[in-house]
């Protein structure tokens, strides 16, 4: 049995190390976009990181309202959902941070995320069928995951992993691009098999490890969510009964993924929201179910 604090810790490191490791290809990457771009490292590098730039502070600023956006999430009235208000008040307090913003999303789905770009401008969102089949304890072990994900700053951990995800992904389209039409230069070409290469591993093999590095931080970070909220809570026995009930709803025929998710969101939610199996927990945005279970039903 392992203790909340051994938990937390022990993911805490692990994505701390998986960023490390996306640190060290998102460079590289823009090395490689430097040199094809401009032709000198120096100068390629100095526009490379004013594109990330850019783009990063779009993102920051704007990111969780696109979220929110696409997910068709509402502001939630509180007079109509005042337990839910007063859940999330009594859990963020609890995490000592301030209250964030309440929206529901209208999907049968039983599920939620936490968004935004900081602890003073964030959001939960959850949708009508996770109110719809958790009791109070339950919610309050979710509600409680979701205080964490805002409290371990994993709502800028996760933007962080999207923003240089997603610049690599461009950055490698572009690299294919200018080596498959004709965007070498003839200097570029004479320096043939190392060039040849490196374009290939920046535009073919860099987004796929990209994807890999940012899917498993987004596990660890659940884990980590997950010793949190029941350490918040005391009741870990509540959080996994939460997830018993979702995997009973995905287990059923007439089941349905969140309508509004998305491969950009997907990471967000408290459980994987296209109800999907993967042939390998490495394309996973999530642990799977049973495995978090046992991991809280044997935790003190």
């Amino acid at each position: 049995m392992a203790s909340f604090f051994d938990e937390i810790a022990r993911n805490r490191m692990k994505s701390i190390l998986l960023m490390l490791l996306f640190g060290l290809l998102f460079f590289v990457v823009i090395l490689i976009f430097g040199v094809y771009l401009t032709g000198s490292v120096s100068f390629g590098l100095f526009v490379a990181v004013l594109l990330v730039i850019v783009y990063a502070g779009f993102t920051y600023f704007s990111g969780d309202k696109i979220v929110l956006k696409i997910s068709r999430a509402k502001e939630a009235d509180k007079s109509q959902y005042s337990e839910l208000y007063s859940i999330i008040e009594g859990l963020t307090a609890a995490e000592q941070v301030p209250m964030p913003t309440v929206y529901i999303i209208d999907d049968p789905n039983p599920n939620a995320f936490a968004t935004g770009r900081n602890k003073k401008h964030a959001s939960i969102a959850v949708t009508t069928g996770l109110l719809g089949i958790m009791d109070k304890r339950e919610l309050q072990g979710v509600i409680a995951h979701e205080a964490s994900h805002i409290g371990n700053n994993d709502i800028q951990f996760m933007m962080v992993a999207i923003i240089f995800a997603g610049v690599i992904g461009l950055m490698a389209v572009f690299i294919r691009n200018l080596f498959f039409f004709g965007g070498l230069d003839g200097n570029n070409r004479n320096n043939g098999g190392l060039l040849l290469l490196l374009a290939l591993a920046a535009g073919i093999i860099a987004p796929i490890m990209a994807t890999l590095i940012r899917l498993a931080i987004s596990r660890k970070r659940e884990y980590m969510a997950d010793a949190n909220g029941a350490r918040i809570t005391r009741d870990p026995a509540a959080l996994a009964s939460a997830l018993r009930n979702i995997q009973k709803y995905t287990a059923k025929p007439a089941a349905r993924p969140v309508r509004s998710a998305n491969e950009m969101t997907a990471p967000l939610y408290f459980s994987n929201p296209f109800n999907k199996k993967n042939v390998s927990n490495l394309f996973s945005t999530h642990p799977p179910l049973e495995d978090r279970i046992n991991k809280l039903e044997h935790m003190y």
